[in-house]
């Protein structure tokens, strides 16, 4: 990979000692238990092995199909749930070996914006509460300095002062994820996780939320981890873009290159699936047949073999491994592998 900063990569994706996250082999086992002693007669293997770097001030999207894992890779990063294997290291700090104490203080820098913007919100308690309880338990105890704290907040995702005294069910959704937003950016976080922020709303508040986010970036030198399913949503904002499927990162790239020549064929499967805008063209369209394995008992080798129109006998017993097959474009497929070996003999 071509690296023009001078700095030596230090993990498969290319990470440098420039990057803010860097994701090194995440695990993450759900147990299924059973029995009259209840115990583990298997697992669910939700994240099985991701590794990925997110660049000071970027954007990288995370997609793929409901049940990959993109959700549950957010939220083990934040320590929201707990890993089973694997190492996150955030601005040099190893985030799984913190503990209490220093784990409080790195919250303030990583933050959440949830998919889902009233179940995310108490009911009961003013907005204005919602997004200052953040600032109350990292010690900001003065209410003036507070209160002024979220009115500017509020301000900034484009609500006013007065919304602060109502109360969530008072706002329609697109306002609601603004809450969300001003929640997340209340502590002057380094890095969010976007977790579908927009899935739940109509497309042209989709479009408001998405134009704000990115002002918010350049405002505050934001980080962002996008995850979503919705493709033209994920090139809208992001600057890479990796690719999941059961468990496992298939694909990435910097999103120009992903959306004009991916290497993988799931990754081609969901780019032939997004609408076109101009009724009088087509996409070749590539219908993948059969269903998404089970994530308790996946496939041997390529875990898209049993879907994938190319497969040779080889992905049916060989594991692909995530590689550079173009300089700053990885993929695991060993389809796309050979085809390039072959191009470039």
């Amino acid at each position: 990979m071509s690296n023009t900063n001078g700095n030596k990569p230090s993990a498969l994706d290319g990470t440098t000692a420039e990057d803010l996250l860097r994701v090194d082999n995440l695990v993450k086992h759900y147990p299924i238990r059973g029995g009259l002693l209840q115990r583990t007669v298997a697992q669910v293997k939700a994240v099985d092995g991701v590794t990925f770097s997110v660049k000071k001030g970027e954007t990288l999207g995370l997609v793929g199909e409901s049940g990959c894992g993109k959700t549950t890779v957010g939220r083990t990063i934040l320590r929201l749930i707990p890993n089973t294997s694997g190492k996150v290291t955030f601005d040099n700090k190893d985030v799984f070996s913190l503990n209490g104490t220093e784990m409080k203080a790195l919250r303030k820098d990583m933050q959440i914006i949830f998919q889902d913007p009233y179940s995310s919100l108490d009911p009961r308690m003013p907005i204005g509460e919602s997004v200052g309880e953040g600032l109350l338990v990292h010690g900001m105890r003065d209410t003036r300095k507070r209160n002024d704290a979220v009115m500017e907040m509020l301000k900034r995702v484009g609500l006013e002062d007065y919304h602060a005294k109502r109360y969530p069910h008072e706002f329609s959704g697109g306002q609601r994820q603004r809450i969300g937003i001003a929640r997340a950016l209340a502590l002057r976080p380094k890095f969010i996780v976007c977790d579908e922020p927009v899935s739940a709303l109509d497309v042209s508040i989709q479009a408001q939320v998405l134009n704000l986010l990115k002002d918010l970036q350049k405002d505050f030198g934001l980080t962002y981890l996008f995850i979503a399913h919705n493709l033209a949503v994920v090139e809208h904002i992001s600057d890479r873009v990796g690719v999941m499927y059961v468990g496992k990162l298939v694909e990435l790239a910097p999103r120009d290159r992903i959306f004009a020549d991916p290497l993988h064929p799931y990754t081609k499967a969901l780019l032939s699936a997004i609408p076109m805008p101009d009724p009088t063209l087509k996409r070749d369209r590539m219908i993948l047949q059969g269903d998404v394995p089970s994530p308790v008992n996946p496939p041997a080798g390529c875990r898209f073999h049993t879907r994938c129109p190319f497969a040779v006998e080889k992905c049916k017993h060989q594991e692909p491994q995530l590689k550079e097959l173009k300089p700053g474009q990885f993929a695991a497929c060993w389809v796309a592998e050979e085809q390039i070996q072959k191009g470039q003999a």
